[in-house]
């Protein structure tokens, strides 16, 4: 689902349109490498000063207004400093979703905003369509100084595309693939969709994993996930040969709706290890 080659070998160029002053909340408009305008806001955590940043991807038809992400951005924001952001045809940014695929760009330009903000660790944490695209993003940014990730979580992600054998995953494809369905998804949750099939179809999750390594990945999946059963996690630990940790939650359903604050929390922490783990190597 794009208009051209997918972000594989795209940097992100992103100056912030618009800020306001440290040691409070700030919103800027981001300019991804692909010229999509980008909504983010910034939450300095308990620490002006400190070195790590967590940059949060919302799941399909969220945004960064949305209590949700909120709610995870708040806990997060307990720990280290915090970056939201809506995707492109989310909330106030601009574009139309790609529903993964060029989202990557969207990513990218929040990584490099958080950089521009002086943290010296930035962490990507992303939910169901986010957990795809922050995989994606470790896999294809590596190396690049102002959009490369230095630990990754995915929760809730998907393994493969086309994904088809659950309900709420065919329900979710018809909103993606038919004229009538982004309608409801345009009118009715708020989320402008690409009309256009993916060309190239852009590395999937599965496929990104083995390239990740050494960066620090962390795989967060419930047992009880409506949309994506246990073998998606399982198969992406499964990718990286050991070199990722694997949490399977027990009772948990999907992304940010099932994450409780406690496991937020778990997951703060696991970040804040591994930043102390890879200074002190």
């Amino acid at each position: 689902m794009s208009s051209g080659p997918a972000g594989q070998t795209a940097r992100s160029s992103v100056p912030p349109l618009t800020h306001g002053q440290r040691g409070v909340q700030r919103r800027a408009t981001l300019r991804t490498h692909d010229g999509v305008a980008i909504e983010a806001a910034y939450d300095p955590g308990p620490d002006p000063e400190g070195e790590v940043a967590v940059v949060l991807a919302h799941g399909f038809t969220g945004d960064l207004s949305r209590p949700h992400v909120q709610r995870i951005a708040g806990v997060f924001a307990q720990r280290a400093a915090v970056i939201t952001f809506s995707f492109r045809g989310h909330g106030g940014s601009g574009g139309h979703s790609t529903v993964g695929d060029r989202e990557v760009l969207d990513l990218a330009a929040a990584v490099a905003w958080a950089r521009s903000l002086g943290h010296a660790r930035v962490v990507t944490v992303g939910f169901s369509m986010g957990g795809s695209v922050v995989l994606r993003h470790a896999a294809l940014h590596r190396g690049r100084t102002e959009a490369r990730t230095d630990a990754v979580v995915a929760v809730s992600a998907p393994a493969r595309w086309y994904y088809r054998g659950t309900a709420p995953m065919r329900r979710l494809h018809w909103v993606v693939t038919r004229r009538a369905g982004r309608t409801v998804g345009r009118l009715g949750l708020r989320t402008r969709i690409h009309p256009h099939e993916w060309d190239p179809v852009p590395l999937s999750p599965v496929e990104s994993v083995p390239l990740i390594a050494p960066t620090p990945l962390l795989i967060v999946h419930g047992d009880r996930d409506p949309y994506f059963p246990v073998d998606h996690p399982r198969m992406l630990a499964a990718a990286a040969e050991g070199g990722a940790e694997l949490w399977l939650e027990e009772g948990m359903g999907h992304a940010e709706h099932a994450a409780t604050d406690e496991l937020v929390g778990r997951i703060a922490s696991w970040v804040t290890a591994s930043w102390t783990s890879s200074t002190a190597d």
